[in-house]
C-alpha cells in the first residue's frame, strides 16, 4: 500500500467512525429517509460543484446503469439501513456490524472471480470475525421487537455495501472515483426521494442541523466516497473495504467516551484484533511462510 494509500485509509477510519454523531442528529432532525435523501443529493452537488470550477474534466459515459447499481447499493441501501438501524440499537451495535462488510465482501469478490483469496487474507478475516465476537458484549438498547428489526437492517446495509463495492471493481474499474462518487450519490438520492412519501421529515429542523447535515454530506460522504473508490481501484475491493474494521473500533470507542455507552475490556482486547486481522486483510503484517 502507497502512503497516499494508507493516508486515505486511515482518514476514511476516522471519519466513518466519527460520522456516527453527525448521523445521530441528522436522523433525529430529517428522518431517516430524509437524512439519506439530502445526504446524496447535497454530497453528488457539492463535488460535482468543485469539479466545474475546478476545472476537473467529468467522464460518465459508461452510462447511467452502474451508477445507479452503486448508487441503489453501495449509497441508498447501506445508508438506509445505516440511518434507520442505528438510533434502534445504537452506535456501537450499529459499528460492529458495519465490521462484517468484509467478510460478505470476500466471498462475493471470490464467487465473482475479483481477487484471489490469499490464506493470509483469511487468516486477517477470520481474526476480524472473532474481534467482532469479542466486542459484543452489549446491547445499547434493550432487546426489543424494533431492535430485531434494527439488526436485520444492518445486515441488509453491510450485504449492499459489499455488493455495490465489487460491482463498482467491476463494472467501473475504468471509471474515476470523482465521476463513481457523484454518479452513485445522485442515484442514490433519486432512489430515495420517493420514500419521503412514505417516511416525512419529522418536523422543522433548526439551523444547526442543517449545519450537521453539510458536514455529514461534505466530510463523511463526497469527500470520504472519493478516497474509498479510489482505494478500490488501486488496492481492490476487499483490502478497502476492510477499513470498516477500523472503523469500528473508532465508532465503539465513540460510543462509550463520547455517548457513555459501557466498554469492557474484552471488547477493548477485540478492537486490538480487529486491528491485527486488517493488517493481515491489508499485507501490512504476513503471515511467515513456514506456519501457512
Amino acid at each position: 500500500m502507497s502512503p497516499k494509500d494508507f493516508a486515505a485509509y486511515a482518514y476514511l477510519s476516522l471519519a466513518w467512525g466519527l460520522s456516527f454523531l453527525l448521523l445521530l442528529h441528522v436522523v433525529d432532525a430529517f428522518g431517516w429517509i430524509g437524512a439519506v435523501t439530502f445526504r446524496c443529493f447535497i454530497a453528488g452537488a457539492l463535488l460535482y460543484a468543485i469539479a466545474r470550477f475546478t476545472g476537473r474534466r467529468l467522464d460518465f459515459s459508461v452510462g447511467w446503469l452502474p451508477f445507479a447499481m452503486v448508487g441503489a447499493t453501495t449509497v441508498a441501501g447501506q445508508l438506509i439501513g445505516l440511518s434507520y438501524a442505528t438510533p434502534r440499537i445504537g452506535t456501537a451495535m450499529a459499528a460492529i456490524f458495519v465490521a462484517a462488510i468484509p467478510l460478505f465482501s470476500m466471498v462475493i469478490a471470490q464467487a465473482w472471480g475479483l481477487e484471489r483469496i490469499t490464506a493470509t487474507r483469511v487468516v486477517g478475516l477470520l481474526l476480524g470475525t472473532i474481534g467482532i465476537i469479542m466486542l459484543v458484549g452489549f446491547p445499547a438498547v434493550p432487546v426489543t421487537s424494533s431492535f430485531l428489526i434494527g439488526c436485520l437492517a444492518m445486515v441488509g446495509s453491510t450485504f449492499s455495501a459489499a455488493f455495490g463495492s465489487n460491482y463498482a471493481s467491476r463494472h467501473l474499474s475504468g471509471t474515476g472515483p470523482w465521476e463513481v462518487t457523484i454518479g452513485s450519490f445522485i442515484a442514490g438520492g433519486i432512489i430515495a426521494l420517493p420514500l419521503l412519501w412514505f417516511v416525512p421529515v419529522p418536523a422543522t429542523p433548526a439551523m444547526v442541523d442543517y449545519l450537521y447535515l453539510v458536514a455529514l454530506a461534505g466530510l463523511m460522504s463526497a469527500l470520504t466516497y472519493v478516497l474509498y473508490f479510489g482505494l478500490v481501484k488501486s488496492i481492490g475491493a476487499t483490502a478497502a473495504i476492510s477499513v470498516e474494521f477500523v472503523v469500528t473500533v473508532v465508532a465503539v470507542l465513540v460510543g462509550a467516551l463520547v455517548l457513555k455507552e459501557p466498554l469492557t475490556v474484552l471488547q477493548i482486547c477485540g478492537g486490538l484484533v480487529i486491528i491485527v486481522g486488517c493488517a493481515l486483510v491489508l499485507g501490512i503484517v504476513r503471515v511467515p511462510q513456514n506456519l501457512r
